[in-house]
């Protein structure tokens, strides 16, 4: 009976640490260079596959539209608010990571091949790269709480 127990306590603690590491959540990237807040992404799952839509932009500069809209994004995101666009898509779950999708840089309208992984519970490392993963960059973004 103590063995069940000590097996059950088991179980449930390690499923709760499961879920504290998914990458399901809102999520705030930070500019390279300035090291602010810019965006907050929320990421969701559906159908097996990781998506992440723009929710609001933070800290825009005076010369930066408050509410965007993407001229320079390619398909049917052409002419689409920023803001509710999805940039993240079609990411599938190998292992400790999300590998074999995209994400769209809504500044330049590129998209890139791109996979995650979960650094902690609080923090996301998002690789785009062309081609190899080694021709690309990594951001990390940070759970908002």
């Amino acid at each position: 009976m103590k063995q069940l127990g000590i097996f059950v306590l088991s179980l449930i603690f390690f499923s709760v640490s499961a879920l504290a590491q998914s990458p399901v959540g809102k999520w705030q990237t930070v500019d390279d260079v300035t090291g602010k807040v810019r965006s907050t992404v929320e990421v969701y799952e559906s159908g097996g596959k990781l998506y992440g839509v723009i929710r609001a932009l933070h800290n825009r500069t005076a010369d930066e539209d408050a509410d965007p809209v993407c001229e320079v994004c390619p398909g049917s995101r052409k002419g689409k608010k920023v803001v509710g666009m999805i940039i993240l898509s079609g990411l599938t779950k190998k292992g400790n990571e999300w590998s074999g999708g995209k994400i769209l840089d809504p500044k330049n309208g590129k998209e890139y091949d791109c996979y995650l992984s979960m650094e902690n519970a609080d923090k996301l490392k998002l690789r785009g790269y062309i081609g190899f993963s080694m021709l690309g960059r990594t951001q990390y973004w940070n759970r908002l709480k």
